[in-house]
């Protein structure tokens, strides 16, 4: 029996053949990047009424350069005589890319026909999507908020089924958290969905006001690959709301309040691509003030939180 120093000495020997690393020659990593993509959710400007077009010209001006579109506001502009070759025109003039859309197609359901239905919509929009270049879409828990606990693996299977439409379409859904559901409210339910789907474009899509208010940790978030995660949702609350009594209409900007978003960023990791902050706030004190001013002042207010990580 060769002992451990025999072991030693054959290695050395065959140091030179092919199926070993030759660490002579390898190439040092790739430096990581720490930068970010400053994007703005329409939410933040939707109580104002301004349509999609108007959307786009307000964030634009503003100095946003990415944006996330609400579904519902698109398909308003193409009923109103706008075509997906018009809306990417707009979008190309005014120097904006589309990072995701929000949609709201119900993929998750147990009933079966509703569920159907939902992959057929969903299918159509991301159809409608790619026109306009946008390659990501979101997938929340819709239809599913109050209903019973779903099995976790079923949802999996669900979730693969939007993938495969991905494939097709060049778009990939996000699975995407919220913290008020009953499904998909905490990060190591949305991670365990991604993983079990077993889809190599699996990604999921958090945000500081869900994690807050589904009650993950924080300590384990460095368990989401850099990979995994593309775009997260930026917004922050103050220290007098509690998980169960925070709304969405409680988020104010990232910044204003108590969340922990530098740790958070921080822990998410360094990264090749940068990672797409977006500001989601559906503050009513914010809609009251001018939309240029709101997205202005969100633009300055994510630039003042990343600063220097």
């Amino acid at each position: 029996m060769m002992n451990r120093r025999d072991l030693l000495k054959s290695l050395s020997a065959t140091a030179a053949l092919p199926f070993l690393p030759d660490v002579t020659h390898a190439q040092p990593p790739k430096k990581a990047s720490t930068s970010f993509v400053y994007c703005v959710n329409m939410a933040t400007i939707r109580g104002h009424k301004l349509g999609f077009v108007k959307e786009l010209e307000v964030v634009s001006k503003a100095g946003f350069r990415a944006a996330e579109i609400w579904i519902d506001s698109l398909q308003a502009y193409l009923k109103e005589g706008g075509t997906p070759k018009d809306a990417k025109k707009r979008l190309d003039d005014l120097g904006i890319k589309v990072e995701n859309t929000i949609g709201f197609a119900p993929w998750i359901i147990d009933d079966e026909t509703k569920r159907k239905e939902g992959l057929e919509q969903m299918k159509r929009e991301m159809d409608l999507l790619a026109q306009i270049g946008c390659k990501r879409v979101a997938a929340p828990p819709v239809g599913a908020t109050n209903e019973p606990v779903l099995n976790l693996k079923t949802v999996a299977e669900r979730y693969r089924t939007l993938l495969e439409l991905g494939d097709k379409t060049g778009v990939i859904p996000h699975l995407e958290m919220w913290g008020f559901s009953k499904n998909l409210s905490r990060v190591s339910e949305v991670a365990y969905v991604a993983l079990e789907s077993g889809h190599p474009s699996a990604k999921v899509l958090l945000d500081v006001f869900h994690l807050y208010k589904g009650g993950s940790s924080l300590d384990t978030l460095q368990l989401i690959s850099p990979t995994s995660l593309e775009i997260f949702h930026m917004n922050d609350y103050t220290a007098n709301l509690t998980p169960a009594t925070i709304t969405d209409a409680d988020r104010i900007y990232p910044g204003d309040g108590v969340a922990p978003i530098r740790r958070i960023l921080q822990t998410l990791g360094k990264r090749e691509k940068p990672l797409v902050l977006s500001v989601e706030v559906f503050n009513k004190n914010y809609y009251a003030q001018d939309a240029l001013v709101v997205a202005k002042t969100a633009l300055a207010k994510l630039k003042a939180v990343t600063a220097g990580i």
